[in-house]
């Protein structure tokens, strides 16, 4: 067998633990070569790779990002994408691709295997939200670095009697923000699921300040929204290149509303691109390696046009047409026990 791997999309922990475990898979018990495509879809398309080996890849397990580069461009951006695939795959005599990628990455990936081309796809995202799987890789070690950052932020705001905005990725959903802020001991969070009304956010504010809590923390996604018809609204984001809504500085924009309306001086804080980077967790690094070596098993058994996803603690096989058709959101139960802790 010979199986071309990429990874795709934003960076996440727990790339390398995956290209790992497809190599180890592959060159130990399928006998076989594993191909690895620079920067994502756009390597595979400029025919840019690397022959991975065992001895390759030694070492890679606790770092984060990928050793392939990853980037957003996919085949259907271009107009002779498609084709350049199928020639690259030719070239090097392919049986089949591993695509590791989020929602984007992985809607791509169940394109080109409904244009024939054979594709397994790996859940990676650190905001948990592909529909398919119970969870994604990455997602752990995402949630420990914000809850990290939250755990430091109790002191400084309690030593100056702060309102602390701390934000966190997760696009139109706020699964790191609800974990993270339970985790964390937050005052409160705000997530895209739930749209808030900023009068009720400073009125719960006031209220913790008058009973004589001197410090909050408040959670908030960066696709956390208004209530329609409220007494706050948002400028158009507008989008990207790749026609992605674009996120972040949403704590910026609350910041000056929330302390004119309450007296209260607040911070923020943007954790960014912290979240993606770094060693991934233990959880993250195992969930990785099993996602790689049953990415392997698929393709050796032929199961091509589907993704690895996990559910009870099992790993099994979907379609990619259902890995992308919803997006995940936090669920309701996990939503509520944030409530009974938040103010």
């Amino acid at each position: 067998m010979r199986l071309g791997v990429l990874t795709s999309g934003g960076d996440c922990p727990g790339l390398n633990a995956v290209i790992r475990a497809v190599v180890r898979k592959v060159e130990r018990h399928l006998d076989g070569t594993v191909i690895g495509f620079h920067d994502g879809y756009q390597g595979l398309m400029e025919d840019r790779y690397d022959v991975l080996t065992i001895d390759r890849c030694r070492g890679i397990l606790p770092k984060g990002g990928t050793i392939l580069g990853t980037s957003r461009h996919q085949p259907y951006g271009t107009p002779d994408g498609v084709e350049r695939v199928r020639a690259t795959m030719s070239r090097r005599g392919l049986d089949g691709l591993v695509v590791i990628g989020g929602n984007g990455s992985l809607g791509a990936a169940r394109d080109l295997g409904e244009d024939g081309i054979p594709v397994v796809g790996v859940p990676k995202t650190i905001d948990n939200d592909l529909g398919a799987t119970e969870v994604t890789f990455g997602f752990d070690t995402a949630v420990a670095t914000a809850t990290d950052a939250i755990d430091r932020l109790h002191t400084t705001a309690e030593s100056h009697d702060r309102v602390m905005l701390v934000e966190v990725m997760g696009r139109h959903v706020g699964h790191i923000a609800t974990w993270s802020g339970i985790a964390g001991g937050a005052t409160m969070i705000l997530v895209p699921e739930e749209p808030f009304d900023i009068v009720e956010v400073c009125d719960t504010l006031r209220r913790r300040h008058q009973q004589g809590r001197y410090a909050s923390i408040v959670v908030v996604a960066e696709g956390a929204v208004p209530v329609e018809g409220g007494d706050l609204s948002l400028p158009d984001p507008g989008v990207d290149q790749f026609g992605h809504q674009r996120l972040g500085g949403i704590a910026h924009l609350l910041a000056p509303e929330i302390e004119d309306r309450t007296g209260f001086e607040t911070k923020v804080v943007v954790l960014g691109y912290l979240q993606r980077g770094g060693s991934p967790t233990a959880t993250d690094r195992v969930l990785a390696s099993r996602f790689g070596v049953a990415a392997a098993e698929t393709a050796a058994d032929g199961e091509w046009g589907t993704m690895v996803a996990i559910r009870a603690g099992r790993i099994i096989r979907v379609p990619l047409h259902e890995a992308v058709a919803e997006p995940k959101q936090v669920a309701r139960d996990i939503h509520d026990v944030g409530k009974v802790f938040f103010a």
